[in-house]
């Protein structure tokens, strides 16, 4: 390209390991990187706004063509603690659910554990900044990011998501994946995975520059977040989107 390559990125807490490389200055003569929360970096690939994205799972079938061009992802294999249904009662007592605004597919996934692993069926609200302030008495909500990690302080109940996948399909869950609209260069491929892997090899120093009092950030990157998960990622996003079209 003539130009440099846009990237896009998420704004959350997970994403600082694979970030890490890019805000150090690697491939910043390549590399033009874009951030936001996930539903708008998911806009922005499919109006080719950038050309790389880390973006949900639930929009690879609106892509026209898609190539997924990193070995990293932001995966759980179990407990994820940052995509998780908040309330103030039992479950099975909910009868509305209002629905993050800033992920299609943390929604699409508890529409699908509705239906499949809990057996209930709420209301389901959309919203706007501030909604959690209104989850109270019947009314939970689906919080994604550093505002979930924040609302576990806050609710009583707390539903992780990522863990009710692996109780539903004992598989992993894949949340969002590295993206290109159109083809990359196969050494551009190579760099791009070594940026990917920088921050993972500097834990210690992300965790200590992001003060994040809320959750234990070391066992968040650690343990919840599988960034280079051992799966063969498209086995875990078809069975998602098969699941999700039975709707």
């Amino acid at each position: 390209m003539d130009r440099k390559i846009r990237v896009g990125a998420v704004s959350y807490l997970n994403t600082k390991p694979l970030i890490y490389g890019f805000e150090k200055g690697m491939m910043k003569e390549e590399v033009e990187l874009v951030m936001d929360y996930p539903a708008n970096i998911a806009s922005m690939l499919l109006n080719d706004e950038i050309d790389i994205g880390l973006v949900p799972v639930a929009v690879l079938p609106a892509l026209k063509q898609y190539h997924l061009i990193s070995d990293y992802c932001i995966a759980c294999d179990g407990e994820v603690a940052s995509v998780c249904l908040f309330s103030e009662v039992p479950i099975n007592e909910i009868e509305t659910i209002l629905l993050d605004y800033q992920s299609k597919t943390s929604v699409a996934l508890l529409k699908i554990l509705l239906k499949d692993h809990w057996n209930i069926n709420p209301k389901l609200a959309d919203t706007s900044s501030g909604y959690e302030l209104s989850i109270e008495n019947t009314t939970g909500g689906l919080v994604i990011g550093d505002r979930a990690l924040a609302q576990r302080n806050q609710s009583k109940y707390c539903y992780d998501l990522g863990l009710a996948w692996k109780e539903l399909t004992g598989l992993p869950f894949v949340f969002a994946v590295w993206v290109s609209n159109k083809p990359m260069d196969k050494q551009f491929i190579k760099k791009f995975n070594m940026t990917n892997s920088y921050g993972l090899d500097n834990l210690e120093g992300i965790v200590a520059k992001n003060n994040f009092s809320s959750y234990d950030l070391d066992y968040y990157f650690k343990k919840n977040i599988i960034f280079k998960p051992e799966i063969d990622k498209l086995e875990v996003i078809t069975l998602f989107l098969e699941k999700l079209k039975a709707l």
